[in-house]
């Protein structure tokens, strides 16, 4: 079946609720230099390689966002409510054989799958004005078509990753567009020229091989502190697997792997990064792991903390 894609329109009044709880100003802070950010949800889970539910998790993560129990204001004093500052482009519909289980993993081509194309095209038309991007998935495998779309904007790209795992299976399970694979594929395409992995702690010898073939910087989450994490030059692209958290703070993923981060020193480090950031993803959380919701709410917080980074100028 032709696979054909719909941007379903999400409730942009919702933005409006916005201010919620009052803000308590304890310092004057500067004018920020803004731009408009875009939100587009990518339900799409077919490559996971042990448990299905990521699928699920963008309309989830929104419903935090938009919550009335807190508001749109960012640790680095943005307001995501402000009209024009945060663009909801809704989620990607797959109609496909297999809508109704996460889209489908089709038939691998010199282009990857049929969906990757509809994710690569929906992207490139979510970036055509300049404007930074935010996607929700789904599963970690949307970061390659994601940046397939991103790398034509810009000649050079880099990519800081949050994750316990390197995603750089050659093809794990025998299949090359796996969730666990993502980042072999980008940088066997050329795709970024630099990758920083923080959070890892479950290299063996395959990914450990491949972290050397590649030259990726990995920061393995035993020799953790938020300013060892070396920050790769702009344009910059940040890919967060919530599975970088330690489960005691983002329960809701599929590979529970404790000794992680806590969502402080994740924000730390995202502090530490200056410039303006290109694009980003949030990817990995399983609604059917979670405990009442915390996890989305920690999806939540980092969605408006990378918005204000993606909303510099």
């Amino acid at each position: 079946m032709r696979r054909r894609v719909a941007v379903l329109t999400a409730a942009r009044a919702a933005l409006s609720l916005a201010n919620g709880p009052c803000v308590v100003v304890t310092a004057k802070r500067p004018p920020m230099p803004q731009t408009s950010v875009s939100l587009l949800g990518i339900p799409h889970d077919a490559n996971s390689s042990f448990m299905r539910g990521a699928a699920e998790a963008p309309a989830l993560i929104r419903q935090e966002l938009l919550s009335e129990s807190r508001h749109l204001w960012t640790e680095a004093g943005r307001n995501l409510a402000e009209e024009g500052v945060l663009r909801d482009l809704g989620d990607l519909r797959f109609e496909s054989d297999d809508q109704e289980n996460g889209g489908s993993r089709g038939d691998v081509q010199d282009n990857g799958a049929d969906d990757w194309v509809v994710i690569e095209k929906a992207v490139a038309d979510a970036i055509a004005d300049g404007q930074p991007l935010i996607s929700l998935g789904g599963d970690h495998a949307i970061t390659h078509p994601i940046l397939r779309a991103v790398r034509r904007r810009h000649r050079k790209l880099t990519i800081l990753h949050f994750d316990a795992h390197p995603d750089l299976y050659e093809d794990f399970g025998g299949d090359p567009l796996s969730h666990a694979s993502p980042f072999a594929r980008i940088l066997e395409r050329g795709l970024a020229s630099r990758l920083v992995q923080v959070g890892i702690r479950t290299l063996n010898v395959e990914c450990r091989r491949q972290v050397e073939t590649y030259g990726v910087d990995v920061i393995e989450m035993r020799d953790f502190a938020p300013d060892r994490v070396p920050i790769p030059d702009a344009p910059l692209y940040i890919s967060i697997d919530l599975d970088g958290l330690d489960p005691a703070f983002a329960p809701g993923v599929s590979h529970h792997e404790p000794g992680g981060l806590s969502v402080r020193e994740l924000i730390s480090v995202l502090h530490r990064v200056q410039g303006p950031i290109v694009g980003a993803d949030i990817v990995e959380y399983n609604p059917t792991r979670d405990l009442n919701g915390v996890t989305a709410v920690v999806a939540a917080k980092l969605v408006k903390e990378l918005a204000a980074l993606a909303g510099r100028q």
